[in-house]
């Protein structure tokens, strides 16, 4: 029997990934404060609800997508929050970005009221959301796990069980740790090549050839180079992500010491361009600084899926 599912979080990663399941047959409610993009998924064949708690009694399990810790408690907990109409033995698949401490604070949360909890962040970008081909990282039982597989396969290409709840949480903190890193990185090596006289066209798809290369480089430098550095992500959920990192490294005794220096960048990139700038304008601070721009033609101003 396929499931039904409520799903709450309609921004550029959650949207697509509901309108995955949408397109593979599932019956999906959704709830969000955006109601064009409600309208959207509504006529992709998604039935509108007024609150997380209608829709999770319509549809006996739910499934989050939310910018922060704060947001995904109030959301599961709060007056007309999931945990309101959830039926006992329902499930909360939480797909948000969290640390090992909020996620595991938050399934003990939904436990108590009888709910059992998957955490399952997915990485890769907004564009693989769209097309159905972001990676999903899970972190709870696999028994529950299996239960929700199918609904799992149908946003993501690929998913890989952590272990139990937590687990997923310190894996997707390392993607994004290392995906700030390699951005950064990346904006310094193209920078390097045009100080240095090459065109930087050429020295994109060389470095996509090269031992050098990463999948950072290969997505988001396009966007650099068209100028448009519009990857749907902000320096605000940068900075949460990497304080994310920083705490499990205080936590665990891992010395992060280019996490840092990368933090203590997009402290600065947030002041100058502001917390809801896209991430991608961390190179924008080099280019201020150097007096010149890293731009070529024939990249897109939007990653396709």
């Amino acid at each position: 029997m396929t499931l039904a599912y409520a799903f709450i979080g309609l921004g550029h990663l959650g949207g697509n990934l509901a309108a995955s399941l949408l397109r593979n047959g599932f019956a999906v409610t959704v709830v969000d404060r955006d109601r064009a993009t409600v309208e959207r998924l509504v006529a992709l064949g998604a039935i509108a609800a007024v609150s997380p708690a209608e829709a999770a009694a319509r549809a006996g399990n739910a499934i989050s997508c939310l910018p922060s810790p704060k947001v995904s408690e109030a959301v599961l907990a709060g007056p007309d929050g999931l945990l309101q109409g959830l039926p006992a033995g329902g499930t909360w698949i939480e797909m948000s970005t969290n640390g090992r401490d909020e996620i595991l604070r938050l399934a003990a949360i939904a436990s108590a009221k009888g709910i059992e909890t998957l955490e399952c962040p997915v990485t890769g970008g907004v564009h693989l959301a769209a097309a159905g081909r972001i990676t999903a990282l899970v972190g709870g039982d696999a028994a529950l796990y299996e239960r929700h597989r199918p609904a799992i396969e149908a946003m993501c290409a690929k998913s890989f069980l952590m272990g139990p709840i937590g687990s997923a949480a310190v894996i997707k903190v390392i993607t994004n740790m290392l995906a700030f890193i390699h951005l950064v990185a990346a904006g310094e090596a193209l920078m390097l090549a045009k100080q240095g006289g090459l065109d930087l066209a050429q020295t994109y798809h060389a470095i996509v050839a090269s031992s050098g290369n990463s999948f950072v480089h290969e997505t988001e430098s396009q966007l650099v180079l068209n100028g448009s550095y519009d990857i749907g992500f902000t320096m605000d959920l940068a900075l949460k992500d990497l304080g994310f990192a920083l705490a499990m490294g205080r936590d665990f005794g891992a010395p992060l010491d280019l996490a840092s220096r990368v933090n203590a960048i997009f402290e600065e990139g947030k002041r100058a361009y502001g917390g809801g700038a896209w991430s991608t304008q961390i190179v924008k601070l080099l280019e201020d600084a150097v007096g010149t721009e890293l731009r070529a033609p024939g990249f897109p101003a939007k990653l396709e899926p």
